[in-house]
C-alpha cells in the first residue's frame, strides 16, 4: 500500500521552495544594485578624466576616453574617432600656444558638467544626461572669470573590455 504525504508536507515543500525563490531574486537584485553602484562610480570617474583631459588639452587622454569609432558632436561637423578627436585637442593645444608666443595671456579652461542623470539601457550601455559650462578664469587682477558657452548633453556610454567610454557626446541635443 502506497503511502501518501500529507497536506503538510506539500505546503512545507511549497514554503520552502518560495523561500529558496526570493533568496535568489535578493542575491539577484542585490548583486544587481552592486555592479550598478560599480558602474555609477566608474562613469563618474570617465567623465571626470574627460573634462581634466579636455581642460588641460591632453589629446591623448581626451581620446582615451572614448570609444575607439567614439564621436564629438552630430551632422557635418561631427570629429570621428579617436584620431580625429586627438586632433581636435592637438589643434586647441596648438591655437593656445600660438597666442602665447604673441605675448597673449591665456586663461585656464574649465568645463562644468552639472545636474547629470545616470540611465542604465541595459548592463553595458548607459545614457547621461548634463548641462555644461565652459568657462574661462582670470588672467590676472584686472580680468574676470567668463562663461564662455552653455549648454546641455546627451551622452552614449558603453562597456567595452569591461571598461565605460563615451561612444557619442552630443552637445546640442535636439530633443
Amino acid at each position: 500500500m502506497k503511502e501518501r504525504a500529507s497536506p503538510i508536507a506539500f505546503i512545507t515543500l511549497a514554503v520552502t521552495l518560495l523561500a529558496c525563490g526570493a533568496s535568489v531574486t535578493q542575491a539577484s537584485d542585490t548583486d544587481m544594485s552592486a555592479r550598478e553602484a560599480r558602474d555609477r562610480a566608474e562613469i563618474q570617474g570617465l567623465m571626470w578624466r574627460y573634462v581634466r583631459a579636455l581642460d588641460s588639452l591632453d589629446a591623448d587622454g581626451y581620446a582615451a576616453v572614448y570609444t575607439t569609432d567614439g564621436q564629438f558632436g552630430t551632422g557635418e561637423r561631427a570629429e570621428k574617432g579617436r584620431d580625429a578627436l586627438r586632433k581636435m585637442i592637438a589643434d586647441l593645444r596648438k591655437t593656445r600656444a600660438e597666442r602665447e608666443a604673441k605675448g597673449e595671456k591665456s586663461a585656464p579652461m574649465y568645463h562644468v558638467i552639472t545636474n547629470s542623470n545616470l540611465e542604465f539601457v541595459d548592463k553595458d550601455h548607459a545614457r547621461y544626461y548634463a548641462y555644461w559650462m565652459t568657462m574661462f578664469g582670470s588672467t590676472g587682477k584686472d580680468s574676470q572669470p567668463r562663461v564662455a558657452a552653455v549648454g546641455r548633453s546627451v551622452d552614449d556610454l558603453v562597456r567595452v573590455d569591461g571598461k565605460w567610454l563615451i561612444k557619442l557626446r552630443d552637445v546640442a541635443p535636439k530633443d
